[in-house]
């Protein structure tokens, strides 16, 4: 039994599975690695890898990291009401109810900040509008590479914003319009942060994501700073943020960031293990229980079909981790309610026994568990809600 496995069966042999858990050793240094590649500037982290809101607070405690960046208005409203004081709202939103209760709340509206990137989201914010208060608002930057006069587009479909011109023109009519804001921009690069470069097995695709993340970078790296200084034109910016986990040394170094997003780099799901610029430690695991063993080579564990977000394939299910050499049965892959593992690992695998998984992405994980066990050495010292766990599911 490897080293990693027996301190996680330790630590959690009082426990039935399934359950999660979050290593706070790898944890820390998770975000000690996050903060060193931020090189001075500030991490804001992006709420939606994490989704436990004492995980939250542990980080934000820490020196390096400051404000957090919320996937929705309900949660921002949730966060700013638990005590968070700099909320950036990473998305634009059409929740009336939401926006009549920042409008009318002076710690919510000082608090939150809205994503904007299009003038009938202003029209969304005043039609709901209870109270008087002023909505900060904060544009975004589409970062997609386009080639070939623009008919090839590398880059997550964001926002509608491209130019600097574009920017500065929705900048002033923020500025003309009564109740509103402007005092942050936003340029979250996807295809850099969040697209490895390194596949295993892939070495002609890890060679062209890297020549195409090097382009990226370099068209962006102008193309921001042009739009900053178009925008700072308009009205005084209080932040330009940018990055992700995949990209945090790269965007910090732009003089015309102030701050950088990143959360899944604090619990390093599978999908960053492609990246060269950096190795995060695995923080976030979770067990499934054997509860079957049909015949050599093979168990059964309970639950399993956590399936991450984005385009379905292979590369989105969670990976089946300690112990090492087990697979998914092709016929029939990750189960949503049992999962067949095959492999020569499953033979000294007994009923009653933990298999570790990491899920392919960050927070996603915690929308199937109510509580993160937080492990500290090969004891649990402290067992946390996620946002499911207080009654919450913002999305």
């Amino acid at each position: 039994m490897s080293f990693e496995r027996a301190r996680y069966d330790r630590a959690t042999g009082h426990l039935d599975a399934p359950l999660a858990v979050v290593d706070l050793r790898a944890f820390n240094a998770n975000a000690d690695d996050l903060v060193r590649r931020a090189h001075g500037k500030p991490v804001r982290v992006a709420t939606k890898s994490v989704r436990c809101r004492a995980l939250l607070e542990r980080v934000l405690a820490r020196d390096g990291f400051a404000g957090v960046m919320a996937h929705t208005l309900a949660e921002a409203l949730w966060l700013a009401r638990s005590g968070v004081e700099d909320v950036l709202l990473a998305y634009p939103s059409a929740d009336r109810s939401a926006f009549a209760e920042l409008t009318s709340d002076a710690k919510l509206a000082r608090a939150v900040t809205v994503m904007v990137d299009d003038p009938a989201q202003l029209a969304v914010v005043d039609a709901a509008r209870a109270g008087r208060e002023e909505v900060r608002v904060c544009l975004e930057l589409d970062t997609s590479l386009r080639l070939l006069g623009g008919r090839v587009r590398i880059g997550a479909l964001r926002s509608p914003l491209r130019t600097p011109e574009r920017l500065a023109e929705l900048a002033r009519l923020i500025d003309r319009r009564p109740g509103f804001r402007l005092v942050g921009l936003m340029a979250y690069e996807a295809h850099v942060a969040g697209v490895g470069d390194a596949v295993a097995g892939r070495p002609l695709r890890s060679a062209a994501v890297r020549l195409m993340q090097a382009a990226a970078r370099r068209e962006l790296t102008a193309r921001r700073a042009e739009a900053v200084r178009a925008v700072r034109a308009v009205a005084e910016l209080e932040f330009v943020n940018g990055g992700g986990t995949g990209s945090v040394q790269h965007t910090a170094a732009e003089p015309a960031v102030t701050e950088v997003a990143a959360g899944s780099g604090l619990f390093v799901p599978r999908l960053f293990d492609d990246f060269r610029s950096f190795t995060g430690r695995p923080a976030a695991l979770f067990a499934l229980p054997v509860v079957r063993r049909p015949g050599l080579g093979v168990v059964t564990v309970l639950g399993g079909g956590y399936p991450a977000s984005g385009v379905p394939g292979r590369d989105r299910l969670p990976v089946p981790y300690l112990p090492a050499g087990l697979r998914y049965a092709p016929q029939e892959g990750a189960g949503e309610v049992q999962t067949p593992l095959l492999g020569h690992a499953a033979d000294d695998l007994l009923i009653g026994d933990k298999v570790w998984f990491r899920h392919a992405k960050a927070g996603e994980m915690c929308e199937h568990f109510a509580a993160l066990h937080l492990v500290d050495g090969d004891r649990v010292t402290e067992t946390v809600p996620t946002y499911r766990g207080e009654g919450h599911s913002f999305l």
